[in-house]
């Protein structure tokens, strides 16, 4: 690059920082809260989406996605059957000073395509052999299977021993799968929302207090943690944003718990979730007869997603998005209660781009395990944990272990999962779905 051209660009990223420091102030003396906003969206184009997207570090020292020289994680968008490219350049440091979960951080990163279901092998969903070292880029061809389920999921980075740190400072997106509304026709035309929930480490930050007091962090113990809250949750990068919607209108929110390991249970106040779909998952694939479920709050473990309807709330009755506090358990993470965002009558003319019909055929599959269910189960997995580790039956979790459990693509099987450990734990299995979960404490 010319001297021209990294001149520029240095320029560039300067009035970025100064942009967002201000905005930032703004927000934390009390001045006008920011706008939700999705996410810039990047469409397939003849059945193709390419993208360069870039992990590096930001002025204060977090890891962030750079899209267009730019901290931003875009939403991506395609339907199935469509192929999702990604040159993915790692410009992380080479000698970070942080440390990981295994020792001193090396700055290696790679992609997970979080609950689709496609190939674990590279070039594809491949987490345990794709790796990039800073310097060092990375390419992945995603094919979406054409019986793809329509819905939202999302894509974060999954380098072992040094994800949660870069899950935490945001290295996360969106994914939506379109064709939806051929499951639920109603979606069709509504003001779409997505909302990426992030946690938020403010314990070593200056402006810890005015954060925490800004979302109405609640000091309420509701499980047996001792540690005080040192995370709050942002929506789309904000700290408590207005969400606009007006008196009786209908928005279709598609919301991600985008947080390394912190638990929310949303509602907003005085209104009632229409569920449309749960973890990228339409209800009426499995049930067509009952298409949603209607629901007054709805609890979102990491990774979980929500797609609903939200109806605003009567004209001047003020509104919040919420979280609820969550007992994880007596030695589980803090996760009180807090003010995600605030809801507020549209003040602008426009609205947010509308849900659109697509040429996706819905698929109708009613699956009947009851005879599954009645069977003792084929795998019993149970999680305990002492201060060496975590262990798997009896097994201290290595990341080069053997599988412990083989099964074919397709079928169904009854797992029994226990939970033996002093705080909760939620369970991914990628790439597939938890069709069915029954549970008690």
């Amino acid at each position: 690059m010319s001297r021209i051209g990294i001149a520029l660009r240095l320029a560039t990223s300067a009035a970025a920082v100064l942009a967002a420091a201000a905005f930032c102030i703004l927000e934390l003396r009390g001045g006008p809260a920011g706008r939700h906003s999705n996410s810039q969206e990047l469409r397939a184009k003849n059945h193709t989406l390419s993208l360069t997207l870039h992990a590096a570090a930001t002025s204060d020292g977090k890891n962030s996605f750079y899209f267009n020289g730019q901290p931003n994680a875009p939403t991506l968008r395609v339907s199935p059957g469509d192929q999702l490219k990604i040159t993915y350049v790692n410009d992380l440091p080479a000698k970070p000073s942080e440390k990981c979960l295994a020792g001193p951080c090396m700055d290696m990163t790679n992609l997970h395509f979080h609950g689709l279901t496609v190939s674990p092998d590279a070039p594809q969903d491949d987490v345990l052999t794709m790796l990039a070292m800073p310097g060092k880029k990375l390419r992945y061809t995603v094919q979406i299977p054409k019986d793809h389920p329509p819905g939202l999921y999302w894509y974060h980075t999954h380098p072992h021993g040094e994800s949660y740190r870069q899950v935490l400072d945001g290295m996360s997106g969106a994914i939506v799968i379109e064709g939806i509304e051929s499951y639920f026709p109603a979606v069709a035309g509504l003001p779409e929302r997505v909302l990426v929930v992030r946690g938020r480490s403010v314990g070593k930050d200056a402006q810890s207090a005015e954060l925490k007091q800004r979302v109405d962090l609640s000091s309420e113990v509701c499980g047996g943690e001792h540690e005080p809250p040192e995370e709050i949750m942002t929506v789309n990068g904000l700290v408590r944003p207005q969400i606009e919607i007006a008196s009786g209108e209908r928005q279709f929110w598609r919301v991600v718990n985008a947080s390394a390991d912190r638990y929310v249970d949303l509602q907003v106040e005085g209104q009632t979730f229409e569920i449309v779909a749960m973890d990228g998952m339409p209800i009426a694939r499995h049930d067509p007869d009952h298409r949603t479920r209607t629901a007054e709050h709805v609890s979102l473990p990491p990774a979980g997603r929500l797609e609903a309807i939200v109806t605003g709330p009567p004209a001047g009755t003020p509104r919040r998005l919420i979280s609820h506090c969550v007992d994880t358990g007596p030695d589980g993470d803090p996760n009180p209660a807090m003010v995600l965002a605030d809801i507020v009558p549209r003040s602008t003319p426009g609205s947010p781009a509308k849900t659109a019909k697509s040429s996706v055929k819905p698929e109708f599959k009613p699956v009947d395990v009851a005879a599954e269910e009645e069977t003792s189960p084929r795998f019993t997995v149970i999680f305990t944990e002492d201060k060496n580790g975590f262990y798997i039956n009896g097994k201290k979790f290595e990341l080069d272990a053997a599988p412990m459990v083989r099964t074919k693509v397709g079928s169904f099987q009854h797992w029994r999962i226990v939970n033996a450990t002093r705080g909760a734990t939620s369970n991914a299995y990628s790439p597939g779905t938890f069709l069915a979960v029954r549970g008690k404490r």
